[in-house]
């Protein structure tokens, strides 16, 4: 289990809780940052602060001090987490391949 700041540009988490004052939770809760939530560091200011992390299909830029009060897990891999998904995309190319033919 880690922090929220910790995630590096490109890697996902799951939200496990908000060690925040209840009145910034809730405002959070409302942007989607909920328990078992996938929130992914999508990139940083050239100065490292603020991060802007993606949530239930928004941007939303966190100050390291309120970012370092969420803690995560490390998500599964994409591949084994979506593999309907994935099983779409390879079908998808070689769908493509053949009609190349």
């Amino acid at each position: 289990m880690s922090v929220l700041s910790e995630l590096k540009v490109g890697e996902t988490g799951i939200l496990i809780a908000l060690d925040l004052p209840e009145s910034v939770q809730n405002h959070l809760m409302h942007m989607g940052f909920v328990p078992d939530a996938r929130v992914t560091a999508l990139r940083r200011a050239p100065a490292g602060d603020p991060t802007v992390y993606g949530v239930d299909d928004m941007e939303i830029a966190l100050r390291h001090e309120t970012a370092e009060a969420i803690r995560v897990k490390p998500a599964e891999p994409e591949a084994q987490a979506r593999p309907a998904e994935q099983n779409a995309k390879h079908f998808a190319s070689t769908e493509l391949a053949e009609a190349a033919r």
